[in-house]
């Protein structure tokens, strides 16, 4: 099968490329703009998009990626440049970038001023999303206009004798109302790749690597009772037997009601015959004892993660139990977000399932490491999964430690832990949890004066969180009605000990992360 590369160039939308060509059915990876080139198998790709960046071309030094490049179109690869990318095409074959005198953020009107398959069956003039001080000044040898900004600025451009494509907009993003159909009418008549990128339908195909991975030994499964990890061990459990996974829930105290008991059920209907339950609750809390650090709570839950596994993995060795792997629910925002994959830009935080990377000597399979959120609940769908976890809320990692700002405490837990139920009650109520990303509640370290029961009260605030989202790279507020947050908020200053006031969180990720830690 043919993949779309997306050169990662460290823009914010690298990953909505991505997510936006795996939309359109064709398998996409992101590749950091460092490793372009390194060790690619060029039968492998069928087209490469370049993506947006922070970087002027003409300050940073691409010798290397420019010179990859030219190797790309002598190949007659079909390559798509976008914003940055788009200027690095055009100084590659010889174009002048320069910076614009007139920049360009948000909404602008462009004219496409010939026809050309990259924009078939689009009306001339059209709304798209730019945000670039930088522009190609002059066109290279050999290329055509396309297409002009309503303040005279190249718009887009192809290269005649290759198959390249400039634009200086997003299409990726949503404010550029025809962004899909420029994506498909790249992919489809300039790149000629078959939809052949449908992940519910890939449950069989992922079980047949995994026999191959697999193929002695036992495996040690990691379960959080979320769809990824419960997922993960369901189709191990189908490529290797039910009987040959050992499905580990680690019982941190940090995690939602009834979560552990939802997980076991949910096992033991899938033919999985050996599930554990490690009571670790006390433990975990005595770590986390006076640790207020967002990045600190993080590595001590996942040092206590690998610790708890290790221990568990040589009980069962010493029973004479054979293990050899270790399986993680890990997909690709995790990996992204942790600094696994990308630009190798800061990591944002540490996900517990990426830093905990080795328990002993037992190899990692990572079963759902190429795929996004919604593409994993296709998966789980079809293999049958309940669909209360299908469309469960995402779950972080270190679990209510992070929605705990400041220490963790057994009291703090039981607030976060009713306020958690309370925000996911109602949403059900209004029918609106399987619309949103997440919704869910934050112990915040600061106290308020109010009045309750005629009395003077002075106790903890919590914020509430609901955003909306296609794989949490990026998030949007959602606009809940009014009456669904009032409803919330009396619920938690009346049943939830300890508690006075409730705030609504109303920023964008970014410049937020969607959890608060």
């Amino acid at each position: 099968m043919k993949k779309v590369l997306v050169v990662d160039f460290g823009g914010q939308y690298a990953h909505l490329i991505a997510r936006r060509v795996r939309e359109l059915n064709r398998f996409s990876e992101i590749l950091p703009a460092k490793e372009y080139g390194g060790s690619l198998n060029w039968d492998e790709v069928g087209a490469i998009v370049l993506s947006g960046g922070p970087d002027s071309i003409n300050e940073k030094d691409e010798t290397l990626v420019k010179r990859i490049l030219e190797e790309t179109i002598k190949r007659r690869i079909p390559v798509l440049g976008i914003c940055y990318g788009h200027q690095l095409l055009a100084a590659v074959l010889g174009g002048e970038i320069a910076r614009g005198k007139r920049k360009e953020y948000g909404s602008t009107s462009i004219e496409i001023l010939v026809e050309d398959p990259m924009f078939k069956g689009i009306p001339k003039k059209q709304i798209v999303w730019m945000s670039h001080s930088d522009s190609v000044a002059s066109l290279p040898r050999g290329a055509e206009l396309l297409a002009m900004t309503e303040n005279g600025v190249i718009a887009s451009f192809r290269h005649i004798s290759s198959l390249s494509y400039g634009v200086q907009f997003h299409p990726e993003v949503k404010h550029t109302e025809i962004g899909m159909r420029i994506l498909e009418n790249f992919l489809t008549l300039i790149a000629s790749l078959e939809k052949n990128w449908y992940p519910k339908d890939r449950a069989a195909e992922i079980v047949a690597i995994l026999r191959t991975k697999i193929t002695e030994g036992e495996a040690l499964s990691a379960v959080s009772g979320g769809v990824d990890s419960l997922t993960a061990t369901i189709l191990t459990s189908k490529a290797i037997g039910g009987e040959k996974v050992h499905a580990v829930i680690v019982d941190t105290g940090l995690l939602r009601e009834g979560e552990v008991e939802e997980a076991e059920n949910a096992l033991r209907k899938a033919g999985v015959k050996n599930i554990y339950v490690l009571n670790r609750s006390t433990h975990f809390l005595s770590k986390l004892k006076g640790v207020e650090d967002p990045e600190s709570k993080r590595r001590i839950i996942a040092e206590e993660f690998a610790e708890a596994f290790e221990e568990f993995a040589s009980e069962l060795a010493s029973s004479g139990i054979k293990l050899k792997y270790l399986v993680q629910g890990t997909i690709y925002p995790d990996r992204i977000e942790s600094g696994a994959v990308g630009s190798g830009s800061d990591r944002i935080k540490s996900h517990h399932n990426i830093i905990m990377r080795k328990v002993g000597q037992l190899e990692l399979v990572e079963p759902l490491a190429e795929f996004y959120k919604d593409e994993v609940r296709g998966i789980a769908r079809n293999l049958g999964i309940p669909e209360s976890i299908v469309t469960k809320h995402p779950f972080p990692g270190p679990g209510l430690a992070i929605r705990i700002l400041g220490e963790v405490t057994e009291e703090a837990l039981e607030k976060a832990r009713k306020a958690n139920k309370i925000v996911e009650e109602e949403l059900r109520e209004f029918g609106l949890y399987e619309k949103v990303w997440q919704g869910f509640a934050v112990l915040l370290p600061i106290k308020s004066v109010g009045v309750k029961g005629d009395r003077r009260s002075y106790e903890q605030a919590v914020a509430v969180r609901v955003v909306e989202s296609e794989d949490a790279m990026t998030a949007f507020p959602s606009r809940v009605p009014w009456e669904l947050l009032e409803k919330i908020s009396s619920r938690i200053v009346n049943e939830v000990p300890g508690i006075n006031r409730v705030l609504y969180d109303i920023t964008t990720k970014p410049p937020a992360t969607i959890e608060f830690e």
